[in-house]
């Protein structure tokens, strides 16, 4: 069994832990972790797993919420010190893994901050701060959830769908759209293919802007109203459309989020299609 495997293995185990165990994040304090482990995932992008301080802490992260991560390699400072670059990310760990946390990150060729951590080392640190809360997610709050996501646009979904499909209790249908450039871009398709497979209320549905193989069976393409009407969930106050990706991804199905970080007008596709802001939500 793969470190991937194992990790999506514990974040659908129906059991947790019967004792609460303490956070290892702080929201109003940066904490340092090290880099365990590190394994790739496709050409540019890295699945890293760090330490917590003590091997009985959690994360602490509700779902769904990111942390902050920091590292001190931007431009300098007039004393020749370098400006702290902070960037957003989803763990990929369940919220109850003790002892560690880890982030599949994808090396972006102008993310300053996304190519230093997939550079880093076992042994070299990468400090935390959180949680960020972004959507309150209670079991069974919805009837359905359509997701769409591009790249590593997936870790936000993956959080949610992990929580909903470790819940025999929770009834939430979940339909993916995941979009790469191509199927080798496609991180932990072997992951979402088992959930799939284990889950009725999980489907997922692939798309690539170009296809290297005769025997590619996703989608080929941009993601179109077509796409969206065949594999998500229609327009009702039942459901609910979540969207995670880059700003071209994203302005062509709901608009990109606002300068300040709210969610801003929805556009695009889904406006087309006749969803309203209340039925959309933009990670």
């Amino acid at each position: 069994m793969t470190l991937l495997q194992d990790v999506l293995s514990t974040a659908l185990a129906e059991q947790a832990p019967s004792e609460p165990a303490p956070s290892a994040l702080n929201p109003n304090e940066w904490r340092s972790f090290r880099v365990l482990s590190k394994e790739p995932v496709t050409q540019n992008t890295q699945h890293l797993r760090f330490a917590l301080p003590d091997e009985e802490q959690v994360v602490g992260l509700p779902v769904a919420s990111c942390l902050l991560t920091r590292a001190p390699i931007g431009s300098e400072n007039p004393d020749g010190s370098r400006k702290w670059v902070i960037r957003p990310y989803t763990p990929t760990s369940p919220p109850d893994a003790r002892g560690y946390l880890d982030l599949v990150v994808k090396g972006y060729e102008q993310g300053k901050l996304s190519k230093h951590i997939i550079g880093l080392r076992e042994g070299d640190t990468l400090e935390f701060k959180g949680p960020v809360m972004k959507l309150t997610y209670k079991p069974n709050m919805m009837k359905a959830i359509g997701m769409v996501a591009g790249g590593s646009g997936l870790t936000p979904m993956l959080q949610i769908a992990s929580e909903i499909l470790r819940n025999p209790d929770d009834k939430t249908e979940v339909s993916l759209i995941f979009g790469n450039q191509t199927e080798d871009d496609i991180i932990l398709k072997k992951e979402l293919d088992d959930m799939a497979s284990k889950h009725k209320n999980f489907k997922v549905y692939y798309i690539v802007d170009k296809s290297k193989s005769k025997k590619w069976r996703g989608g080929v393409g941009y993601v179109t109203p077509e796409v969206v009407q065949e594999h998500l969930p229609p327009p009702s106050p039942d459901n609910l459309i979540l969207v995670c990706g880059p700003p071209p991804m994203m302005n062509a199905i709901s608009g990109d989020k606002a300068k300040d970080k709210s969610q801003g007008e929805l556009s695009g596709i889904l406006k087309q299609l006749g969803y309203t802001p209340e039925q959309v939500f933009k990670f």
